[in-house]
């Protein structure tokens, strides 16, 4: 073993000077070897972990006469003898280069996922890895329950608890050596190279640090990368309003509220600062924003009655709509919903908003509302990304797709969720931008590709042919929960708001609702972690610790 080290040293000594490379570094009594250049973000798409490049690479032992074939021609790696595993180039001076190139011989078919969503997500939890390679693409490296993402702003639930790992609910991407989960963002999509084109990213926020560049082929590609948050082309929203759509979103209205009734403590502040540091503004009376409104009057009559005796008779939460609360419910919901907030001491304004600025909010019949917190959740529009594609689009701006999720004229482009719907010829509605609706499309299309064999694979239109997709895809609603405080919720059993179902209201539809979220949790640590913060807030409070 010591003499066969030695020699590997040697001639990794050679190939350094005869190309005038980063030299590689192989310790005689310890297998283990330093990238080329594994500190330049130029040359490597992945800088901060050597380890994870080789593995990218298919290499697992950089020091095996492998690991030097490939890394025979320095900053570009060349492939050796003929194998089944992809070879892989480093991007160079940031022009990006392929990363993962066409699967060859017997290689699995690779299936690229864009996103990390409802619909990713469950297709990649149900897609079988014995078939398929998988690699997943996104800038979040979990699942968002979006559910109970309005818990966490105010300290009932903790962030970890609506986060799923995506290497959780698919562990291939750890453990499979062709399926990855790469930290990046599309940029750009090319169907007939059959490559999507991708930057790396530092942060997962708009304008973030971005990396190299580069590109990865795909066999299958599902894009389901989507929405953004609609501003309506409002001024000052993006600026000033925080949008409850991830665990960043719900970190920083946390942050704020916080902050904001710390600052209404200090003594000497006047009472109209204090009115307005307190002064929580939802705009949107959809389930989000009906949700949210519910947990801040909780909040308030309990938490920060107990905990900020100084600011208790200043905080106020304002609910703004320009039409009816909950629009999808039934009508008897829809009122018991109205008459519970206002209990609560909810404000119900009714009006359409002109203009954000940076401490007000101004509607267009001219009400002023002063803000120390705006938060903004009226619904999601076509992405930016999504926008710039230039693919089939349908009614309002989404990826268009027909019967099969399949995207018309593209061989092997899937879309899914909230960045699909259905092209106008097809003579479906549009879908409504709902977790079910998502979640229900990745489940249809893993159940398709599970049944192909490696010849289907790779075709076209074997989707329509496959025996689960003999029939289209049709989505039926199961119906709609929302709570709205104060152990009360709203469920809706119908099947849409025209017909006729089961409506319950108060405290039995709260335990319904709690029951059935529990359940669609996906991970048993994260459904404990759910339980025990429950019941933590229950005996002790709401946390009001400021991170």
């Amino acid at each position: 073993m010591y003499r066969n080290s030695r020699v590997v040293a040697s001639y990794i000594r050679q190939i350094g000077r005869a190309s005038h490379a980063s030299a590689v570094e192989c310790n005689a009594g310890f297998p283990r070897c330093k990238l080329p250049n594994a500190t330049d973000s130029s040359t490597s798409l992945f800088p901060w972990n050597s380890k994870y490049s080789a593995r990218l690479m298919g290499i697992h032992d950089p020091c095996s006469v492998e690991g030097i074939r490939h890394f025979r021609g320095g900053s570009e790696i060349q492939a050796g003898a003929p194998s089944e595993k992809p070879a892989v180039v480093q991007s160079t001076g940031g022009t990006g280069g392929p990363l993962l190139p066409a699967t060859r011989g017997r290689q699995k078919p690779r299936v690229v996922i864009l996103g990390s969503g409802w619909g990713a997500c469950r297709l990649l939890k149900d897609i079988n890895t014995l078939v398929f390679d998988v690699v997943c693409i996104s800038p979040r490296n979990h699942m968002v329950f979006t559910p109970l993402l309005a818990s966490t702003c105010v300290g009932t639930l903790e962030f970890r608890s609506v986060a799923e790992p995506v290497r959780k609910i698919q562990p291939a991407l750890s453990l499979s050596p062709d399926s990855y989960y790469m930290p990046a963002r599309c940029v750009s999509i090319d169907p007939d190279k059959h490559e999507v084109n991708c930057v790396t990213i530092y942060d997962d926020m708009p304008g973030g640090k971005t990396g190299a560049e580069f590109s990865v082929a795909y066999d299958k590609l599902v894009i389901a990368t989507g929405a953004e948050a609609s501003t309506f082309g409002i001024k000052g929203v993006a600026e000033y309003a925080i949008f409850l759509r991830d665990v960043k979103n719900a970190r920083d209205i946390r942050t704020k509220l916080l902050l904001n009734l710390m600052l209404c403590e200090i003594p000497g502040t006047p009472a109209e600062e204090k009115q307005r540091l307190s002064h929580i503004v939802v705009v949107g009376g959809g389930p989000t924003g009906v949700e949210f409104s519910g947990e801040l009057s909780d909040f308030i009559r309990g938490d920060v009655h107990r905990n900020f005796g100084h600011v208790k008779s200043f905080i106020r939460v304002t609910l703004v709509e320009a039409n009816e609360l909950l629009a999808s419910f039934d009508v008897r919901l829809r009122e018991y919903a109205t008459n519970h907030l206002i209990a609560s001491g909810v404000d119900l304004v009714r009006g359409i908003v002109k203009e954000v600025q940076k401490k007000k909010l101004i509607l267009t019949d001219g009400t002023v509302l002063n803000y120390g917190l705006l938060v903004w959740s009226t619904g999601v529009g076509a992405s930016t990304f999504v926008k710039g594609l230039p693919f089939p689009k349908s009614p309002g701006g989404r990826i268009g797709i027909d019967l099969f999720l399949r995207v018309p004229s593209l061989p092997d482009v899937y879309a899914i969720g909230d960045c699909a719907g259905f092209l106008e010829d097809t003579k479906r509605p549009v879908l409504p931008a709902l977790a079910q609706v998502a979640e229900r499309q990745g489940k249809y299309i893993a159940k398709a590709l599970n049944s192909m064999d490696h010849a289907k694979g790779r075709a076209s239109k074997a989707i329509e042919k496959a025996s689960p997709a003999d029939e289209p895809f049709v989505y039926k609603h199961l119906g709609s929960m929302a709570t709205i405080g104060r152990y009360k919720a709203l469920v809706d059993l119908r099947e849409n708001k025209d017909s006729r179902g089961i409506s319950i209201t108060g405290f039995v539809s709260w335990l319904i609702w709690r029951s059935a979220y529990l359940t669609r949790v996906m991970s048993w640590r994260n459904r404990f972690y759910v339980m025990i913060n429950w019941a933590i807030t229950l005996i002790f409070g709401r946390d009001d610790s400021r991170f």
